[in-house]
């Protein structure tokens, strides 16, 4: 299912978060991703309404298996094309933000030639 840019980087960034800290509130949202408080909590309700992610009454927030498996490929193909970039020669910063643009437009069928490829030379 394709979903929006945006709500790819949400799940992402949840998925992120869950590896860094271990739990995911709003807040920690709002501070990754530097976005208004309003505009994750809206955000959160949509991903939520379409079965996305669940929240517990503490707030703590949960990706769904729909939700887990785009914010794992999306985190794939990031740090797959970082890889890929700063071996070509491209900086570290450059790489990620480039990456972050790349990770949501590039198709499955060059990314897993991609990914495949370098495999052989990385």
């Amino acid at each position: 299912m394709k979903i929006q840019e945006s709500a790819e980087n949400y799940l992402e960034a949840i998925l992120m978060i869950k590896e860094e800290k271990g739990e995911v509130r709003s807040i920690d949202i709002v501070n990754k991703l530097q976005f208004s408080k309003p505009s994750v909590s809206v955000a959160m309700k949509q991903l939520e309404v379409n079965g996305y992610i669940e929240r517990d009454s503490a707030g703590n927030i949960f990706l769904l298996p729909p939700g887990k498996k785009i914010a794992e490929s999306i985190y794939d193909r990031h740090n797959t094309l970082i890889k890929i970039l700063t071996h070509l020669g491209v900086c570290e910063e450059t790489a990620r933000q480039d990456a972050c643009g790349i990770e949501h437009h590039i198709s499955d069928e060059s990314f897993f030639a991609l990914k495949e490829h370098c495999k052989k030379i990385l």
